[in-house]
């Protein structure tokens, strides 16, 4: 990695014994930025710490000095030093006069994209997001030199604050042969990204801080026509994107959805919902978390479909060493929530559980973790594509998954098609409790239906498919954890245990609030200690509706009753012996 900058033409324009103490500053190498502010002791800014050049507050005539010295101030209060990087912004008074100055260095790094070389091969649009300082402008400025010198294509930067090529008509070196079109005032920088595609002929369009519905309609455009987009955004996640109404046609453009009857019971959600609207205009993002460290989606369209079904992606995050070692690991969400970073030419694993509880009955023999982890990975319906797209070790994971025989004779995994069942809750105990139990959307694949009663029982064309097609229907009475939890053991003729184990009290614990876990602690200390050994009732304490309800499934895994009584805010459980 190589380092070009002009740093002493930004020294010269500050006044004179500030310029003398940068110069003989020991850590003059890494100035960030030089701060004027009127009647304030000028600061300068390194990338860990701040100090003062002076104890003389900074006076009119030296801010008026210094602008003397730098080019014209633009629409958005920014001006350069020409043939350079450095940009100077200006803090202005009500009256328009400039009390206050930001000297920023800037620095054209050679070698910053090795992180995402790969991905800017693929010629597929890219959006770059991060806060202020990360490095976004450098990394676009170091992108589109790759594109025009090493991989000889057509670049156009449009260049809105001269921040990219440097200030000037004569464009800085550090862009190489790209060429770069500059935007009269900011409000004009949509209409010079479709004058530089309708004038100019370019493969690939630079454009920084995307900022406008305007400016995201004009990129829209862009990409539709075939052309490779490589731009900034404001905001530092896709999330962010999503949320802003101005800015997430850049991901897809989110709209509201009313499904159908079928549908709404088929994906076990309320009827209206949230769906991604129109294929997103950058097709991988990457979120500049810090100046070594990035995070990757190469599927932006996955990434927005999973987060507005309520999941976490699993991105992909890079960091680069001292060496300039690119290593890449996956970030995967895992069912108890705890999320890991494991290297993508490895399985996405959890930590193994110890075998305990019906595991360790002798009625079923677990799988192994390796392969057992990966199935219920790729079970995961709503990763299906992004595995198959964006994973480099798909290919190994379906190796691993090959049907074989179980302890008692059925092919594991077990292909379920839920039906009015969570799939949300289904995914949680089959992760929870590392069941053989792959969900399935097509029931032509399906082994067997875990349905709602009362969804089968006015169903008569289900009950039809399911006949023609030789496929059982296994129904539960309610989508809760200990309903979900007996039905996947009837599917796979596994005998229920005589007491709870660890594992599946996880399953009521998951993601809980200190309250949750309190009460749902009371409650199985008062069945294991009082209820079942001695056989007498017991009243718990009170608990809000939500957690009661928590505490009401917990009791009914134990195959025991409970009741709600007494008024708000005292209205608190019961336990009875069996």
């Amino acid at each position: 990695m190589t380092i070009k900058e002009d740093l002493q033409k930004l020294l010269d324009i500050l006044p004179q014994d500030l310029r003398q103490a940068l110069e003989n500053h020991p850590q003059i190498d890494s100035l960030v930025e030089v701060v004027l502010d009127l009647g304030r002791f000028p600061e300068a800014r390194f990338p860990n710490q701040a100090e003062y050049l002076s104890e003389k507050p900074v006076t009119q005539a030296q801010i008026d000095d210094c602008i003397q010295r730098v080019g014209t101030f633009s629409g958005d209060n920014r001006a350069g030093i020409e043939l350079t990087l450095h940009r100077i912004s200006a803090i202005r008074n009500r009256s328009g006069r400039i009390i206050g100055l930001t000297c920023r260095v800037g620095r054209a790094i050679f070698g910053t994209i090795g992180m995402i070389r790969d991905l800017v091969e693929t010629g597929k649009s890219i959006l770059m997001l991060g806060r202020p300082g990360v490095g976004k402008t450098t990394a676009l400025r170091e992108i589109a030199r790759v594109l025009a010198d090493d991989f000889h294509k057509r670049v156009v930067i449009i260049d809105t604050s001269n921040e990219i090529a440097g200030d000037g008509d004569v464009p800085h070196p550090a862009i190489g042969r790209a060429r770069r079109m500059q935007v009269g005032t900011p409000e004009l920088q949509h209409q010079v990204m479709i004058e530089a595609v309708e004038n100019h002929m370019p493969e690939v369009i630079v454009i920084d801080e995307i900022g406008t519905e305007l400016e995201a309609l004009a990129a829209r455009t862009i990409a539709e026509r075939g052309v490779q987009l490589v731009g900034t955004a404001h905001g530092n996640q896709i999330e962010n994107l999503i949320k802003n109404p101005t800015l997430s046609d850049l991901v897809g453009g989110i709209q509201a959805v009313t499904l159908g009857d079928e549908e709404a019971r088929r994906r076990g959600s309320q009827k209206t919902v949230l769906e991604r609207k129109a294929p997103p205009t950058f097709e991988i993002a990457v979120e500049m978390l810090e100046r070594q460290r990035w995070v990757i989606h190469e599927s932006v369209a996955d990434t927005v479909d999973t987060l507005l079904r309520g999941r976490q992606p699993n991105p992909q995050t890079r960091t680069v060493d001292d060496q300039g070692k690119v290593a890449i690991t996956r970030q995967l969400s895992v069912v108890n929530g705890r999320g890991g970073e494991v290297p993508p030419s490895e399985p996405s694993l959890t930590p193994a559980r110890p075998m305990n509880g019906w595991r360790s009955s002798g009625q079923m023999v677990a799988l192994p973790p390796l392969s057992l982890e990966r199935e219920r990975v790729t079970g995961r319906s709503e990763f299906d594509r992004l595995l198959d797209e964006s994973f480099n070790y798909s290919e190994a994971i379906d190796v691993e998954i090959s049907r074989h025989a179980g302890p008692n004779g059925e092919d594991l995994p077990l292909h379920i098609y839920p039906y009015g069942v969570s799939r949300h809750q289904l995914e949680q105990v089959i992760g929870v409790l590392t069941l053989p139990v792959v969900l399935t959307k097509d029931i032509d694949t399906a082994d067997a239906i875990l349905a709602l009663r009362s969804h089968v029982k006015n169903h008569a064309k289900l009950r039809q498919m399911a006949k023609a097609r030789h496929v059982p229907i296994h129904i539960i009475k309610s989508s809760t954890i200990p309903q979900i939890t007996r039905g996947l053991r009837r599917l796979l003729n596994i005998e229920d245990p005589d007491m709870t184990d660890d594992r599946e009290l996880q399953l009521f614990l998951h993601r809980g609030t200190d309250d949750e876990m309190d009460a749902l602690e009371e409650a199985r200390l008062a069945v294991e200690q009082i209820v079942i050994p001695k056989g007498q009732p017991v009243e718990l304490l009170p608990r809000s509706s939500q957690v009661r309800k928590m505490q009401h499934e917990l009791v009914e895994h134990y195959r025991l009753k409970s009741d709600s009584f007494g008024e708000e805010p005292n209205r608190r459980l019961r336990i009875y012996p069996a």
